[in-house]
């Protein structure tokens, strides 16, 4: 089941608010959301829940063993046998055929390839417990006692699927004591209505666009197609990936849950260190807070810790050489900025930062889009003017023209509209009644259309959820 349906519109999520609401105490409410979330994560696949229910019983008696044992020795055996079983669920899942494919490419051997159908969310479920072992054993969290409220932690089906990745310290206190309020409610449905339009009237229709461009040969592309093609793919998993942080956010405020940011308007960033503080934030914590302090040999060392980050931000991306690439790449920008240093950045003049911050996002949403390296290595020379099959052509004007209306209301849509509506809001009385009215017209607005065009349309899955 996917939030961009209207079984789970008009089906799924009235019954999860009606049983939520009914049940008083917070036990209840807590078994409402476990068996809603569990059938949520079942539908269409039921055997993968049998995988969701054995890393919260790993992760629980790992937790448990950790708070048990007085001895650091023992508790960091627990906690090891803990990351070798959550990364090794990754592995099997998410990697084995990968690893398998290229050792049968680098030895010429024939070895088995096993076809593992990799299991929804399992990225972001795992990260999740894997945060909250290692915070047990470094003692910013106390351990749950309570089996069922650790899975509720690890279930949660407003953010289970394609996140923000939600560390356990964020939400252990409103596991046992929280409330929605009428504000919580409110926000928490505008949220909602906002992230679903944007994956279904800017994410969805942005990508039949690409899929024109980037989908067929990429032997026939122009420069000019090529670089329209790939900067509405920029725009189009922007607005996919956050859509799903704000339907994920909204959710979990409605039933009483404060999650983290996700997305911080990231196509305003001035450099790429700022984008990757503003894009992903979750996941670009976790590493900076459970990768960056390793140590090699007994030391740290700043730019091996970055090169590990990015080598494993690209591989959590998926198991294919241009998401290792791909997180190189970004690797090696940031690297470069930290020898430049910050000081010296910011005398750059600002246009100056901007169109090479951009440049620079829009090309690696490109290495990102084609798994096929052959493809990709086509893609990067027709950005170029060594492209053989000129500069543009009618197709590219035909669709810019026929587009135009969205493509503008998606580039407008990436600065920070609510907030600038929130900051006038805070001015006056009167602007506050306007503003309330005419979001709520909007918001009625939006989830109307978006319900008229996922009538007649084939849904697409958001493009995280297979990370």
């Amino acid at each position: 089941m996917i939030f961009s349906s209207l079984i789970f519109l008009y089906l799924f999520l009235p019954i999860c608010l009606v049983a939520y609401l009914v049940a008083r105490p917070i036990k209840v409410k807590n078994a409402v959301l476990i068996i809603l979330s569990l059938a949520f994560y079942a539908w269409g696949e039921p055997t993968r829940i049998i995988f969701l229910l054995l890393s919260a019983v790993v992760n629980y008696f790992v937790g448990v063993g950790i708070g048990f044992f007085k001895k650091e020795k023992y508790q960091k055996l627990c906690l090891i046998c803990g990351l070798i079983f959550n990364i090794g669920m990754i592995g099997v899942f998410k990697y084995s055929g990968f690893i398998m494919r290229n050792i049968n490419a680098i030895f010429s051997a024939d070895l088995p390839v096993p076809d593992i159908v990799v299991m929804a969310g399992i990225s972001f479920y795992t990260f999740q417990v894997i945060s909250y072992i290692v915070d047990c054993y470094w003692g910013k969290v106390q351990p749950q006692k309570n089996f069922f409220k650790l899975l509720l932690y690890v279930c949660l089906f407003p953010q289970l699927i394609a996140g923000p990745i939600v560390r356990y310290e964020t939400i252990a206190a409103e596991i046992d004591n929280r409330k929605t309020t009428l504000n919580d409610f409110s926000q928490g449905l505008t949220r909602f209505v906002v992230g679903l339009a944007k994956k279904v009237i800017l994410a969805d229709q942005l990508y039949r666009i690409v899929e024109d461009f980037l989908g067929g040969s990429v032997n026939s592309l122009t420069v000019a197609g090529s670089w329209y093609g790939v900067i509405l793919y920029s725009l189009y998993i922007y607005f996919d990936f956050s859509g799903y942080s704000d339907i994920a956010i909204g959710l979990g405020r409605i039933f009483g849950f404060h999650f983290n940011e996700n997305f911080d308007h990231p196509y305003l960033c001035k450099d790429i260190t700022e984008f990757w503080q503003r894009w992903h934030i979750s996941l670009g914590s976790f590493f900076r807070d459970y990768l960056l302090p390793v140590t090699f040999f007994g030391k740290r060392n700043k730019y091996l810790s970055l090169f590990l980050v990015w080598l494993c931000t690209g591989i959590w991306h998926g198991a294919n050489w241009n998401y290792i690439i791909w997180g190189l790449y970004y690797g090696m920008f940031i690297l470069l900025e930290t020898f430049i240093g910050k000081k010296r950045m910011n005398k750059i003049p600002l246009v100056i930062r901007h169109i090479y911050s951009k440049l620079v996002i829009i090309i690696g949403f490109g290495i990102f889009y084609f798994e096929d390296i052959g493809k990709l290595g086509t893609f990067l020379k027709n950005l170029t003017p060594f492209n053989p099959n000129g500069w543009g052509g009618f197709f590219e004007q035909a669709s810019l023209t026929s587009n135009l209306f969205l493509i503008i209301a998606a580039i407008i849509c990436t600065f920070p509209l609510m907030k600038a509506f929130g900051k006038l809001a805070e001015k006056n009385d009167t602007a506050r009644a306007v503003i309330s009215v005419s979001g709520t017209l909007v918001c009625v607005c939006l989830l109307a259309f978006s319900s008229i065009l996922l009538v007649d349309s084939t849904t697409n899955a958001f493009l995280y959820w297979r990370f």
